[in-house]
């Protein structure tokens, strides 16, 4: 799964620094990114949040040393798609590169929980700051 993903990031790099309004065309179809790799990452989160229990409230980013690095490879993950869709919305790259790193970010949610499951560490559930306590 890694490799996997290391290499669909090196697609979505290629996809970025060939923006659609000065690339020839010839680049263009060198570096369309494909649904494939979204459909795939959609997989495995169903594969891991299937053994997790269902998410009845958002949760802080927590867990031992894999789970919280992963809560932190989403973090940037989610930045680096905020940079994205802006270059989607004015036509300079595919849609299908800010959707895998949406479901890139959910992939690592996933699997941050499942980390801190086998980690046998407890969520911790997010409480709204009430003013008056």
């Amino acid at each position: 799964m890694r490799v996997r993903i290391q290499c669909s990031l090196q697609d979505v790099g290629s996809a970025l620094a060939t923006p659609r309004s000065s690339a020839r065309e010839a680049h263009l179809r060198h570096t369309t990114f494909e649904t494939g790799p979204i459909l795939e990452l959609e997989r495995w989160i169903d594969k891991y949040s299937s053994q997790l229990p269902p998410l009845t409230a958002f949760i802080l980013p927590s867990g031992g040393k894999s789970s919280s690095a992963l809560h932190l490879c989403r973090a940037v993950c989610r930045r680096a798609e905020r940079r994205v869709v802006p270059l989607v919305q004015m036509g300079e790259t595919d849609a299908n590169v800010a959707r895998f790193l949406n479901r890139l970010s959910d992939y690592l949610f996933t699997l941050a929980r499942y980390a801190a499951m086998k980690e046998g560490s407890q969520e911790k559930i997010y409480k709204k700051n009430d003013p008056s306590d």
